[in-house]
């Protein structure tokens, strides 16, 4: 007698410390690539949930869309948050994925439109993927309690956001935000005082988010539509070039 497959695998990466992950049964993987997917899917005993937080986009190609499909097509339920489980899963909702938090939301609803608002760069595995630079969406959300907090108007929010937006991604950190902000001349005295303190990062708070939606989930049943087996799919599957 075969029972169905409880197991949940978590793409994690920079966005939050593997520690965090506390689910039964669940394997933490790093973030995903190109195929990655593919092959849970492809598995003799596929995992019941797959939940992509973090995954590669520029050193390796990042995961395709029709590898997420083909999972749902198995049965298999596929979650994303915070990162690129955010972006792919606001482009792929209408096919059944799943997406949580409010980075999602606002890719969902086309408040953001750029790959790059939550791309980091970030350590290799044995520094545990730590980011050594601070997403664009993490930098607007941090503006953006500044501006409750009264550190900064709304007009120099804007202006922040200018100018993070300009900056290459993997050059975004808050300091290299003060610095640009005092080259053009903005006040930033009282940013920097509340600034003391780090604000929270929505990415990390958007995966905690998805992991507490994993803890407690609800009933899923069907499969999602059959995907088309293209040339470019078709050579991915059987591990061509």
């Amino acid at each position: 007698m075969t029972t169905k497959p409880t197991k949940t695998v978590v793409f994690l990466g920079p966005s939050l410390a593997a520690s965090e992950v506390r689910l039964p049964d669940a394997e933490v993987r790093p973030p995903a690539a190109v195929g990655d997917i593919l092959a849970l899917a492809q598995a003799k005993r596929p995992p019941a949930r797959i939940a992509l937080i973090d995954g590669y986009f520029e050193r390796m190609a990042a995961v395709w869309h029709k590898e997420i499909l083909l999972a749902l097509e198995r049965g298999i339920a596929v979650y994303g948050a915070a990162s690129m489980g955010a972006l792919r899963a606001a482009e792929l909702a209408r096919f059944g994925m799943i997406g949580i938090g409010e980075i999602y939301k606002a890719y969902a609803s086309g408040e953001l439109v750029r790959d790059d608002e939550v791309a980091v760069a970030h350590l290799p595995a044995a520094q545990s993927y730590r980011a050594v630079s601070t997403a664009l969406v993490d930098l607007r959300y941090g503006l953006e309690l500044a501006v409750k907090a009264r550190a900064i108007t709304a007009t120099v929010q804007r202006r922040l956001i200018e100018l993070a937006t300009a900056r290459f991604y993997r050059d975004r950190t808050w300091p290299l935000l003060l610095a640009d902000a005092r080259a053009a001349t903005l006040s930033t005295t009282k940013l920097e005082a509340w600034l003391a303190i780090p604000p929270p990062s929505r990415k990390a708070t958007d995966a905690r988010m998805l992991l507490a939606v994993l803890a407690h989930p609800k009933p899923r049943t069907g499969r999602g539509a059959v995907v088309p087996r293209t040339w470019a799919l078709r050579q991915l599957m059987s591990g061509g070039e």
